[in-house]
């Protein structure tokens, strides 16, 4: 899972075009980064293939099926006749947008070219179904009422564009994958989109044997996600374990000790102690003795080592060693909230002490009239 997150971080550097797909089926530790994107959707069509190879990607929102009239109308035939001649024409204009794509598909794919390639079509709005037969026939993929980030993620996995009309067709538009087959578990199909080149948007595929699992696992992927993602943009990493804290804690009171007087040493001897709460709590959580576990941390960083604990054993480790690190922004943050938050809180008991000394300790001004 650790390589699923950092390939597909690495592969886009955008977290926002990685989708989490699930699916109900064997273990957590079957998930796997799919570079490419899977559709949790499949064909509307019996006769369609279920697999192609090296295969165009053609995603569009246009509508080929019969639309509905945006306000209420009302149609008079004189005969039977006039009443044929519309429903041919409805059918005509649609048929007319299928066949456009038909021409496309036998215009690429029946190149000179010695690999045999397909045509898979990718609609935002809906196909009906004699459209599909028409598709079917031509041995073309067609796959409708795609969710709108999917359209989106299309493009940028596969390349192309997404076009909104027939007359916008020509082959520039057109994505491309070298497999893109149907996956039919149980009443569910998915579609993966594969072997895509300079993939921008890519898919992490969760397997569980249960909705808890798989939710707890999506939840450390976004956690893992938005890590990952940190760390590239601050390229900078710091020792985890509670190494930071016990090295900055330590720093601060030789600081104090020898370059401050007076009041101000006592508040930066306090921040030395108050950071010293990470590794203890890092103890109490594993059962250990806090007492015992920070003495032996903070021995080992007087003899220089910048050490960690490891939560097994409670003896202290090198975090680099052990691959165990924290975000640098997590950190900073950490930093620079504890003195805003300290300074709020003793604001509030500035308020509380100005309210009872100017209505005699009935509390803040006006309370209790």
């Amino acid at each position: 899972m650790l390589r699923s997150l950092v390939g597909s971080e690495m592969c886009i550097r955008d977290s926002f075009m990685v989708e989490i797909m699930h699916m109900q089926h064997k273990s957590d530790t079957d998930s796997q980064l799919i570079k490419g994107l899977v559709l949790d959707h499949g064909a509307r069509h019996v006769g369609m293939p279920k697999s192609l190879k090296n295969a165009y990607i053609l995603t569009m929102n246009v509508s080929l099926e019969f639309d509905k009239a945006s306000m209420d109308a009302e149609m008079v035939w004189g005969d039977v006749e006039a009443k044929e001649k519309l429903v041919s024409g409805e059918r005509k204009f649609v048929e007319d947008k299928v066949r456009a794509i038909i021409n496309l598909k036998r215009q690429v794919c029946n190149s000179d070219d010695k690999q045999e390639k397909h045509f898979v079509v990718i609609n935002q709005k809906g196909i009906d179904p004699p459209s599909l037969d028409m598709f079917a026939k031509e041995g073309i993929l067609a796959l409708r009422r795609a969710k709108r980030r999917n359209m989106e993620r299309l493009a940028l996995a596969c390349g192309g564009s997404a076009v909104n009309s027939v007359d916008d067709m020509t082959p520039a538009v057109l994505g491309f994958a070298g497999s893109v087959h149907e996956h039919v578990l149980g009443e569910d199909k998915y579609t993966f989109i594969e072997d895509v080149k300079n993939p921008y948007s890519c898919t992490i595929l969760v397997k569980g044997p249960n909705s808890h699992t798989i939710n707890q696992v999506k939840d450390a992927v976004r956690d893992g996600l938005r890590a990952v993602k940190n760390a590239l943009e601050d390229g900078a990493i710091v020792p985890g374990a509670g190494a930071f804290e016990i090295a900055t804690s330590r720093h601060l009171h030789k600081y104090a000790m020898e370059k401050l007087t007076g009041r101000i040493k006592l508040g930066v001897q306090v921040l030395a102690d108050a950071l010293l709460v990470i590794p203890k709590t890092l103890a109490v959580n594993s059962g250990l003795d806090q007492i015992d576990t920070l003495l032996k941390l903070q021995e080992e960083h007087e003899k220089g080592h910048h050490v960690g604990l490891d939560l097994h054993s409670g003896e202290p480790m090198d975090p680099a060693v052990e691959g165990i690190w924290d975000n640098y922004r997590v950190k900073r943050q950490l930093i620079q909230s504890a003195s805003v938050i300290a300074s709020q809180l003793l604001l509030v008991d500035e308020i509380l002490k100005a309210g009872k000394s100017g209505t005699g300790g009935g509390g803040l001004p006006g309370m209790g009239q």
